[in-house]
């Protein structure tokens, strides 16, 4: 697998400012707000995020004008370091690839569960960083099932929505929903 640009690599790439101190701002604003989001949810004040970046409220506002463009804004980030660990796990063993990045799907997913649902899922950026998922995992699923590893007579589509599904229900630990995801991935996968 080839590093190849995804939809949401340019949007992350159009929202960066180029100066290295606005930069720093900007990433600071970023860790910041996907800290509070899932810490807090999707209302937590931007004061409180502007503060934890130790920045202020104005500089804020300049890199992101509105609630939602930093929603969105943190959504793409999150995809895109997504879709490059796609890339980081394509040279291990087809099953383990497509394993390890669905593992990765599952922690990005219930970390950004508040930061997801507070987005259109019409939106461009939602769009793009939908297609981006698939142009990342799609071909590791492909590589799994051509090398007889993974069931043919189930999508994509199917399997991350089944994983999807997974990572939205409540579990009292990580290791129980690490079990259950075990579960449904062997459901998933071909005995050898």
């Amino acid at each position: 697998m080839t590093a190849q640009p995804y939809p949401v690599d340019e949007i992350v790439a159009a929202q960066r400012p180029q100066r290295r101190d606005a930069a720093r701002n900007y990433d600071a604003l970023l860790t910041a707000a996907r800290e509070a989001f899932a810490e807090n949810g999707a209302e937590t004040s931007l004061e409180d995020i502007a503060r934890r970046a130790g920045v202020g409220i104005a500089t804020l506002y300049r890199n992101f004008p509105t609630r939602r463009h930093l929603f969105e804004s943190v959504y793409a980030e999150e995809v895109n370091e997504l879709c490059r660990y796609a890339l980081d796990v394509a040279s291990l063993e087809p099953w383990d690839a497509l394993a390890s990045w669905l593992r990765r799907f599952v922690d990005y997913t219930v970390t950004k569960r508040a930061v997801r649902e507070a987005l259109s899922h019409d939106s461009d950026v939602f769009l793009a960083c939908r297609d981006s998922m698939y142009q990342a995992g799609g071909p590791l699923y492909e590589h799994a099932q051509k090398a007889g590893e993974a069931r043919t007579d189930f999508s994509f589509d199917d399997l991350l929505r089944m994983v999807a599904g997974i990572s939205s229900t409540y579990f009292s630990d990580e290791i129980q929903r690490d079990r259950v995801l075990g579960v449904a991935l062997d459901g998933v996968r071909i005995a050898r």
